[in-house]
């Protein structure tokens, strides 16, 4: 599997495509050519051009939750696919309206537009994408430092009610050694994350770690995540989009991290 970073906060010296507070990664597996998330704009499609690489050929795209910093590049979809469509895999709860406060933090995108033009799969089950990619799915609470947090509110009815994120799911690589785990923005707990990946695959050894794993604050939660890596000899950590460079540095000064930025290529077999 090959995995290229079409979007994260970061962009590397020297190297020159844009960056926003958005993810958006491009992996191909065999016949799969799979987009995961789409960033907050248009800026997926402008890297992916500099890096040559064709979205048109795309044949799954798949969101890790609704937030608008990896769902805000669906409005430009009509720019890629104009014949031959993907088909778009999330959780059911993706494209209910989300809120913080005043501002609008959801998809712009509805569900019904969506299903207008592409044939959308909507699953809490996990879903095998390709020979050893699997979409995780709604993912438990299964760690006890990690209690869902609310982020805002979300509409799922006539009112707005405390959003807890259950659309937050993550992909699983069952790679030769074990597993790698790609996540979106982590909202269910990067830890409990790789325990469901377990779960799921019955594979039980966890080699690499990439995506945003929504840590922040030098806190308790941070040094158990840390513990858990170190439990489970996970060695190879890639922590992009939001994470902290306060927790980057801290997981850093007991494992050595990876630093991750637009066009960064990792390929594992």
């Amino acid at each position: 599997m090959k995995l290229t970073v079409l979007v994260d906060n970061n962009v590397y010296i020297d190297h020159y495509y844009l960056g926003e507070p958005a993810l958006s990664f491009y992996l191909e597996d065999g016949d799969e050519k799979i987009l995961f998330d789409t960033g907050y704009s248009d800026v997926f499609i402008k890297n992916a051009a500099a890096l040559n690489i064709d979205l048109s050929q795309i044949t799954k795209l798949v969101l890790s939750h609704g937030h608008n910093d990896h769902t805000g590049g669906l409005a430009f979809l009509s720019n890629i696919f104009t014949k031959e469509k993907p088909q778009i895999i999330a959780h059911p709860l993706t494209f209910f309206p989300k809120k913080e406060d005043d501002l609008i933090i959801g998809s712009t995108i509805t569900k019904e537009e969506l299903q207008s033009t592409y044939d959308l799969l909507l699953s809490k089950q996990p879903i095998k994408l390709s020979p050893k990619i699997t979409f995780l799915g709604e993912i438990p609470e299964l760690i006890d430092f990690e209690p869902r947090k609310q982020v805002g509110e979300t509409k799922l009815s006539e009112v707005f009610t405390p959003d807890y994120v259950l659309d937050d799911t993550a992909l699983v690589l069952e790679g030769q050694d074990g597993l790698y785990i790609i996540t979106g923005c982590s909202h269910s707990g990067i830890s409990t994350i790789c325990e469901y990946a377990k779960q799921v695959t019955g594979i039980q050894t966890i080699k690499g770690v990439i995506g945003g794993f929504h840590l922040f604050e030098d806190d308790l939660q941070l040094d158990k995540t840390i513990d858990y890596f170190e439990n489970n000899q996970i060695t190879t950590l890639y922590p992009c989009h939001c994470v902290s460079f306060q927790a980057k540095a801290k997981i850093h000064s007991r494992i050595p991290i990876k630093e991750v930025g637009v066009g960064m290529q990792l390929v594992w077999q």
